[in-house]
C-alpha cells in the first residue's frame, strides 16, 4: 500500500523543508507503506520549491494561486492508495501520519478529519477569535445544514482513500475548498472519522484573513443551502409584509407606521426570494449543486415572462402614481391625502423593476447552462 502526503506551499521558505523531513518515511516503510511526498509550490516568490526538493519531496508547480487550486493539482497528481493532507507551515503533526491514518487502515473509514478542538492547541497557535467564535460557529452551521457530525470543520490535516477522492468532484479555487470537501464527503455518504491532533504555532507569515475567509466559507455554504439563509426569511418577511399592507389597504384606515413597515417587509421578502433564485441558478449553471424545486423553476425560466410581469407591475404602479400626482396638483399641491395610493404605487413600481432586472440577471447566469445544453444536443 502506498501513502501520498500532499502539502500546498506559498512562500514557506525556512519551514517547508523541516515539514517534509518530519514525515516518518522509515517508520511508514517498516509498516509496509510506501511513501510519496508531494509539495505543490503555489507560485512562491521565495526559495520554497528548492527547499522542498532538497528535503526529498516531489515538487509540483501550480501557477494559479489559491488553496483549492493547489490542493486539486496535488491530489490529482498523487498516486497513493491513501492521501494525507497537511500544511507546510509546521502547524500540523505530520510526524504522526501513521497514527492519523489508523481509522482507514483498520476501521474501513474513507475520510479522516483532524480535530484541533478535541486535541491540544499549543499556546499562540490559534487566535481566540478563531478558537472560540469563528471555527465553532462555522462548524455548527456546517453540521446543522449538512449533518457532518464533526467538531472542527476547518482543520487542514485530513486523510482519505484514493476511491474517496475520486468520488469528490470539487470545484472551488480558494479557502472554500476546505468546506466543499467536507460537504461533498457528507453528501457522498463517505464513512467519516475524527482524530484529535496537536496544533502548533505556525512559522512565517499567516496567509489567513479572519473575516474575509470566514465569509467565503459561509457564502459557500449558502450556495449549497440557500433556503435557511434566504428562502425561509424571505417567505416570512413577504407574508408579514403583505398581511400588514393588505390590512391597512382594505381597512381604509391611515395607519402609516403599519403601512410603511408592511411595505418594507414585502420588498425585503421579495428580494430575499429573488436572491434565493440567484444562488440556485448559479449553483445549477456551474454544476455545484441542484435541487428539484430550483431545477424546475430554472427549467421553466423565461425572460419574456418575467419582463411582461415586471412591466405589468411597473405600469400599474406608475398609473396609480400619476393619478395621485394629478389629484395632488388639482388640489394645489397642498397636503397629500392619497397616502395609501402613493405607497401602493411605490411598492408596485419597485416590484416591477426588481422583477425586470432579476429576469435579466437570471438569464445571464443561465447562459452557461444553456450553452452546455446546446453543445450536448449537438
Amino acid at each position: 500500500m502506498k501513502i501520498s502526503v500532499v502539502i500546498p506551499a506559498l512562500n514557506e521558505e525556512g519551514i517547508v523543508g523541516r515539514t517534509v523531513q518530519s514525515i516518518p518515511q522509515e517508520k511508514l516503510e517498516e509498516m509496509g507503506l510506501e511513501t510519496e511526498i508531494i509539495v505543490v509550490d503555489n507560485a512562491s516568490t521565495d526559495n520554497t520549491a528548492q527547499e522542498a526538493s532538497d528535503a526529498g519531496a516531489q515538487v509540483i508547480h501550480e501557477a494559479h494561486r489559491g488553496y483549492g487550486n493547489a490542493y486539486k493539482r496535488g491530489l490529482n497528481e498523487a498516486t497513493g492508495d491513501i492521501i494525507v493532507m497537511g500544511d507546510a507551515d509546521g502547524t500540523y503533526p505530520l510526524n504522526e501520519v501513521y497514527e492519523f491514518i489508523q481509522p482507514i487502515l483498520n476501521d474501513d473509514i474513507e475520510f479522516v478529519m483532524g480535530s484541533r478542538l478535541k486535541g491540544e492547541i499549543k499556546e499562540g497557535a490559534m487566535p481566540a477569535l478563531h478558537r472560540y467564535i469563528g471555527n465553532p460557529f462555522l462548524t455548527w452551521v456546517l453540521n446543522i445544514l449538512f449533518k457532518t457530525g464533526i467538531s472542527d470543520a476547518h482543520c487542514g490535516m485530513r486523510a482519505m482513500t484514493r476511491d474517496a477522492w475520486n468520488k469528490l468532484d470539487l470545484k472551488t479555487a480558494g479557502m472554500e475548498f476546505a468546506s466543499e470537501m467536507v460537504i461533498e464527503a457528507s453528501r457522498k455518504k463517505l464513512k467519516i472519522a475524527e482524530v484529535p491532533i496537536t496544533y502548533y504555532p505556525r512559522e512565517g507569515e499567516s496567509k489567513l484573513s479572519s473575516f474575509s475567509d470566514g465569509w467565503r466559507h459561509l457564502r459557500f455554504m449558502m450556495l449549497y443551502r440557500p433556503g435557511p439563509f434566504l428562502l425561509i426569511p424571505g417567505v416570512i418577511a413577504l407574508v408579514v409584509g403583505v398581511t400588514l399592507a393588505s390590512f391597512v389597504w382594505f381597512e381604509g384606515q391611515s395607519r402609516m407606521h403599519s403601512l410603511i413597515l408592511g411595505s418594507l417587509l414585502l420588498l425585503i421578502g421579495y428580494q430575499l426570494l429573488l436572491s434565493w433564485l440567484y444562488f440556485g441558478a448559479f449553483a445549477e449553471s456551474y454544476g455545484v449543486t441542484s435541487s428539484r424545486l430550483k431545477k424546475k423553476l430554472i427549467n421553466y425560466h423565461s425572460l419574456e415572462k418575467e419582463l411582461l410581469l415586471g412591466l405589468l407591475l411597473l405600469i400599474i404602479g406608475v398609473a396609480i402614481g400619476l393619478n395621485v400626482l394629478y389629484n395632488w396638483s388639482a388640489g394645489g399641491f397642498g397636503a397629500l391625502s392619497q397616502i395609501q395610493q402613493a405607497m401602493m404605487a411605490m411598492i408596485l413600481s419597485m416590484l416591477g423593476i426588481q422583477t425586470i432586472f432579476s429576469g435579466m440577471f437570471l438569464s445571464l447566469l443561465l447562459l452557461n447552462k444553456d450553452e452546455k445544453v446546446k453543445l450536448g444536443h449537438n
